[in-house]
């Protein structure tokens, strides 16, 4: 598939991803142009076992958190928790503090994939089973397992850390 190619077919879907990143359209164009400018530059390295927007997503993930960690600042919507599922607003209601936040950042950062992947995916790309099963080329049972399992991940990572945080 040519560069100009994979362009055309995944520019909306990696500025839509974007946006869930940055909550801000301007900022997400940006990451979309920067996202593209890197991928072009090693697309030698990619080996086509993923789909590529799963391999741009990560591109635009990694640059995103690059970012946050240069200026000291991470992303929380507030509006993806009236978003979320019900089983998953435990994860996302702790995004909203910024200590846990950065907690929760660090972890994932160097979270195992596919489990990083998914979860990002879920959470911040606000993609459906059906469709992260089909970027991983798996099913959406698949997906739904490894985000459970991620998340159960997370939860236990702060439970550790946060115990006595929070006590009243």
């Amino acid at each position: 598939m040519l560069f100009e190619e994979i362009y055309e077919n995944c520019l909306k879907d990696v500025f839509r991803f974007c946006v869930s990143l940055t909550k801000d359209e301007t900022r997400a164009e940006e990451l979309t142009q920067e996202t593209f400018v890197k991928a072009l530059r090693s697309i030698d390295s990619f080996d086509g076992s993923k789909d590529v927007r799963a391999w741009l997503f990560t591109i635009a993930k990694n640059s995103y958190f690059s970012e946050c960690r240069k200026q000291k600042r991470f992303a929380v919507d507030a509006e993806a928790e009236a978003r979320a599922d019900i089983n998953e607003r435990d994860v996302i209601e702790v995004l909203a503090d910024r200590q846990s936040a950065e907690l929760i950042h660090r972890y994932l950062h160097d979270m195992k994939e596919p489990y990083k992947e998914v979860f990002h995916l879920r959470v911040f790309g606000e993609l459906g089973f059906d469709r992260i099963g089909s970027i991983f080329g798996k099913s959406a049972n698949w997906a739904r397992v490894t985000f459970f399992r991620a998340k159960s991940e997370i939860q236990n990572y702060m439970k550790k850390n946060m115990e006595g945080f929070y006590e009243e």
